[in-house]
């Protein structure tokens, strides 16, 4: 009789020849049918038209679908809690971005929200930034930070500054000050950066940190003394203004920031691709040259760098956030 045990022993690698390949030519259908990125359209979930992250969101976003071979559109929520949570919860393929301000990671320490900015998203690139600019009424006596800082030590209470609503960049830049320079400034808010500036024009308030985008004008007419920027380095916005960490008080940064999320989760290869398209359209000249206009500069990070950004900011802004008893409105 036939030894079964060999004739099993003889024809096993053919056995295991033949089923390898029969498996292989199973799976190919389905390896072949894998979905590419992307493979629909890509939405950009940002704040609400007109605001600061929409307009980048817009500029970019042509340029992307090209990129990307896919409709990319942008989609405006309100701004606050709504965003983040959309993206959140979305599902973590690419094809949902979240495009927003430096708000979005300090609201927390201002209300509950649903949605943790560092562990339930992955930053693609901090895309622009933009300083706020020092400013004072003609009719005030202080023309440099040292002579403001001297004047509002010498009139504790005295001196009012107008803000946006509660967190907006012009509010905790005044509150960063106030704690960096150890002065006594009242805030003066308004339900917007463009009602507290023409509040300010109009000689209601006697200083701002005010947004760049709307002060240019102003400037060059003489309505407005503009004393400094906000950022760590000179801004090419506003060639020859020193900064506030040179003119008294070392260390102090601040202005607002935009930048690209995806949900938590997302293939690393998406997002790496997301950040080499995103940081090639931003770094063109002639998207520069747009964003300078409306009063940005381009920063183009890594992901890693953006991370960092958030953290700093989060650190930093987060305590004059408690320390001063801030609230979102």
């Amino acid at each position: 009789m036939t030894n079964i045990t060999n004739v099993m022993h003889t024809r096993h690698p053919i056995y295991i020849a033949t089923s390898a390949a029969m498996l292989c030519a199973s799976l190919q259908p389905c390896m072949a049918a894998a979905p590419q990125y992307p493979n629909k359209p890509v939405r950009i979930v940002t704040s609400e038209v007109g605001g600061g992250a929409d307009i980048i969101a817009r500029l970019i976003a042509p340029d992307l679908s090209t990129a990307l071979g896919q409709p990319v559109i942008v989609e405006n929520r309100p701004s606050g809690v709504i965003p983040g949570n959309v993206v959140s919860k979305a599902t973590p393929d690419g094809h949902t971005l979240l495009f927003i301000s430096s708000s979005f990671w300090t609201l927390p320490f201002m209300q509950n929200v649903p949605w943790d900015p560092v562990k339930d998203f992955a930053p693609v690139t901090l895309a622009t930034s933009s300083p706020n600019i020092v400013i004072v009424h003609p009719s005030m006596a202080a023309k440099s930070v040292p002579e403001l800082i001297a004047l509002a030590k010498a009139k504790p209470g005295e001196l009012n500054y107008a803000s946006g609503a509660s967190g907006a960049s012009t509010h905790l830049a005044a509150e960063l000050f106030k704690a960096m320079a150890g002065v006594n400034i009242v805030r003066v808010p308004y339900r917007g950066n463009g009602p507290a500036f023409n509040a300010f024009l109009g000689g209601q308030t006697q200083l701002m940190f005010s947004t760049a985008s709307v002060v240019t004008p102003h400037i060059n007419s003489g309505k407005l003394r503009a004393l400094a920027v906000t950022s760590t380095q000179p801004s090419a916005l506003f060639p020859g203004l020193p900064t506030v960490a040179a003119s008294g008080v070392p260390g102090y940064e601040s202005g607002s920031t935009s930048g690209m999320f995806t949900p938590a989760g997302s293939p690393p290869s998406i997002v790496n691709r997301l950040h080499r398209e995103s940081i090639q359209i931003l770094n063109q000249p002639e998207m520069k040259r747009k964003l300078l206009a409306t009063g940005l500069e381009t920063v183009a990070s890594t992901p890693a760098q953006f991370l960092s950004a958030i953290k700093l900011d989060m650190t930093r802004l987060g305590k004059v956030i408690r320390d001063a008893g801030i609230r979102a409105e």
